[in-house]
C-alpha cells in the first residue's frame, strides 16, 4: 500500500493506494498514531483503495475516535466493494463517507 500525505494548513489528506490489511496497516498506523495534534479535519481518500481488512478498519476507528474529540473525519472516493464491508459490520453508522 502507498501513503500520499498532503497538509492544508488545519487539514491532512491521506490518499491511500493498494489493500489496506494486516501486512499494511502497520503502515497507515504510523501515519496516524501520535501524528493527529493540530488536524481539524482528517480526510483519507480511497480512490485507489481496493480492499480493507479488519486490521485496516481497526486504525480508522481508532482515528476516528480521535478525531471526534478535536475535529471531524471524512471518507472520500469509497468504492462499492469497501463500502459493502463497511455496511456490514456497522462503520457505515460511525464514519462520514462522501
Amino acid at each position: 500500500m502507498q501513503i500520499t500525505k498532503t497538509v492544508e494548513n488545519d487539514k491532512l489528506i491521506l490518499a491511500l493506494e493498494g489493500r489496506l490489511d494486516t501486512l499494511t496497516a502497520p503502515l497507515l498506523e504510523a501515519e496516524v498514531v501520535g501524528k493527529l495534534d493540530g488536524v481539524k479535519t482528517l480526510v483519507f481518500d480511497f480512490q485507489n483503495l481496493a480492499y480493507v481488512s479488519s486490521a485496516g478498519l481497526r486504525i480508522l476507528f481508532m482515528a476516528q475516535k480521535v478525531m471526534s474529540k478535536q475535529g471531524q473525519m471524512v471518507l472520500r472516493n469509497v468504492n462499492s466493494d469497501i463500502n459493502d464491508i463497511f455496511k456490514v459490520t456497522g462503520f457505515s453508522n460511525i464514519l462520514t463517507i462522501e
